[in-house]
Formats: structure tokens, C-alpha cells, sequence
């Protein structure tokens, strides 16, 4: 069985968000046919869109699955629902937990549910920084090393959580 590598970032800013997130790491790796590699640190970033919300808990994955990209989405939003979450109409409003597949092997795919590499990527230092600290050499789908897309990003409201922090 065909196992590839996906990475997968993880946000939340409701409730105990480390919590939530070891947690949902923890829900991945016991994914059918999956297993998780790696795992970033913490990190604290200001909110995308509306302010007026607590600040972002993320972290990046490595997992390995021989799930396909579509039942892996839908295994990811079980994931989701499973913490409290609600799709809302709000785009950037706060929530329990949001799972995003980043990249999934060297597929591209654009469907009206999923896109892969994730569309905001390359925008967003709370992903780029903590994938480039799992996969420093990774290159980019655009054929550009991550580090050159980090260097790229403004890190100026991205905060590493201590590791004595992360559970």
C-alpha cells in the first residue's frame, strides 16, 4: 500500500489551544492507515482578518497515509468536529481547532473542496516557519526552497512557545 507524506498545519485559538492541538496530533497518528512523523513547536500568531479575537495557537505535521487526499479531508474534519468545531460563514472568525492539508505528497489538486498545496501558504509565517523547522531543506511546489519563502514572510507577530510549554 502507497503511503505519502502530507503535512498538515494546525491552529486553534478557543479553549486550551496547546491542548488542543497535542491532542489532534494525537488523533492523526491513530488515522487509519497513518502515522505521524514529525511535529513542530508552538507558535503564537495575531489572527488573520477580524482582530477583535484571542491570538492563534499553530504548529505544522508530518504524517505518512495511504489515505487519499479526499477521505483525508474528510478524516481531518472529523478531527475538527471531534474538538467543538463549527464551520461558520465568518472565514477568519475565531475557533477550537482548524486543520489545513498543506501539501500531500507532490500532488496537485484543485477541486471545489480542497486545494492542495494549500492556496495561503506562501502568506503565512505562522505555516512557513513551523514546516521550515520539520523540513529545513524542503523545495517548494514553485521549485523555490522554504527558506526562501520564509525569508520572505513578516515574522514580526510570530512567537515560538517554549518547549517546556508543549505537551
Amino acid at each position: 500500500m502507497h503511503k505519502e507524506h502530507v503535512y498538515i498545519g494546525l491552529g486553534s485559538n478557543q479553549g486550551d489551544s496547546e491542548e488542543v492541538l497535542s491532542q489532534a496530533m494525537a488523533d492523526i497518528d491513530v488515522l487509519e492507515n497513518s502515522r505521524l512523523l514529525a511535529r513542530s513547536s508552538l507558535y503564537v500568531s495575531s489572527p488573520m482578518g477580524p482582530q477583535d479575537q484571542p491570538n492563534f495557537v499553530n504548529a505544522v505535521c508530518l504524517a505518512e497515509t495511504s489515505l487519499p487526499p479526499a477521505e483525508l479531508l474528510c478524516a481531518l474534519q472529523d478531527i475538527e468536529q471531534a474538538h467543538g468545531r463549527v464551520r461558520k460563514a465568518d472565514r477568519w472568525g475565531p475557533r477550537t481547532l482548524d486543520l489545513d492539508i498543506l501539501l500531500y505528497g507532490n500532488q496537485h489538486i484543485d477541486t471545489p473542496d480542497l486545494t492542495i498545496p494549500h492556496y495561503g501558504m506562501a502568506d503565512r509565517e505562522f505555516v512557513l516557519v513551523p514546516l521550515f523547522e520539520i523540513a529545513p531543506s524542503m523545495i517548494m511546489p514553485d521549485g523555490k526552497p522554504l527558506a526562501l519563502w520564509v525569508a520572505k514572510c513578516n515574522l514580526d507577530g510570530l512567537k515560538r512557545l517554549p518547549t517546556s510549554n508543549q505537551r
